[in-house]
């Protein structure tokens, strides 16, 4: 039988993670702070704090590691800077990734769905923890399938792409091989994030 699909070249690949401040009544809206992409080999591509557009009413230093001083003029670049060159960046590529639809969302860049490979959605790995309805958070996900430690002092985007991308890695040519073969390996995003889908 002839592949349907060739599996993607790593060129085509890139890996995207953000992190969020929180802004609003008690901090309580997302709004990006910090992000990451990296090549198919863990590279760094594009990394950068972003200027707020609304004031920050909880940094989530505790959690994200990120100061007032991180969010200022000369140390971060303004958002739609941001946008603009990460939505050049992604342009045609696969988007690896945790919760996709939370960095998309915050981004407000809408990415093909068919191009996406979102290790919180991949049904193996659902499987594999005996968790198929929920959500597993990327540090649980590194630990019990590559027994490796993640997010240990505070959430870095950096760190998240490349664990990402290492978990796809993991299983990249089941992933590809189930997509050659006509079928979807993962559970749909939240539908109140289908916006961010194209």
């Amino acid at each position: 039988m002839s592949q349907k699909y060739p599996i993607p070249p790593p060129e085509k690949f890139l890996a995207l993670a953000t992190t969020s401040v929180g802004c609003g009544p008690g901090g309580g809206t997302p709004m990006i702070a910090r992000v990451a992409v990296v090549d198919f080999r863990g590279q760094t591509v594009f990394c950068t704090y972003v200027l707020p557009t609304n004031p920050v009413t909880d940094y989530r230093t505790n959690t994200t590691g990120i100061q007032p001083s991180d969010l200022q003029p000369g140390n971060a670049l303004p958002w739609k800077e941001v946008q603009q060159r990460v939505a050049q960046l992604i342009r045609d590529k696969i988007l690896v990734g945790h919760t996709l639809w939370q960095d998309l969302s915050v981004l407000g860049i809408p990415h093909p769905a068919v191009a996406t490979r979102d290790v919180a959605l991949y049904q193996p790995f659902r499987n594999a923890l005996r968790s198929p309805n929920q959500t597993l958070g990327l540090q649980t996900l590194m630990w019990h399938l590559m027994r490796r430690r993640v997010q240990e002092t505070h959430v870095c985007a950096l760190e998240n792409a490349r664990a990402a991308l290492d978990l796809y890695r993991s299983h990249a040519e089941e992933w590809e091989g189930t997509i050659s073969r006509g079928q979807w390996p993962s559970f749909l995003p939240p539908s109140t994030f289908s916006r961010c889908y194209l």
